[in-house]
């Protein structure tokens, strides 16, 4: 696990709220497949990644998402 990085997905919600989806490592694959996407799904739904950030003290990968409505 030693090349694997903790992920926060926080969701922002249509009031402005902040609520935590989950936090989970990821591959450095998939933390460097940011690099190419903008869309991610996490439990069947579908986010929009709008900001990121590396918390350096904490060792952790921020997102922060918002929900994609698909009607």
């Amino acid at each position: 696990m030693g090349n694997d990085m903790s992920v926060i997905l926080t969701e922002k919600t249509p009031s402005g709220d902040l609520r935590r989806i989950e936090e989970r490592s990821w591959s450095m694959n998939m933390v460097a497949a940011l690099e190419h996407v903008n869309y991610l799904v996490v439990g069947g739904q579908e986010y929009e990644a709008i900001e990121g950030r590396l918390n350096v003290d904490e060792g952790k990968l921020e997102l922060l998402l918002v929900r994609i409505r698909n009607e």
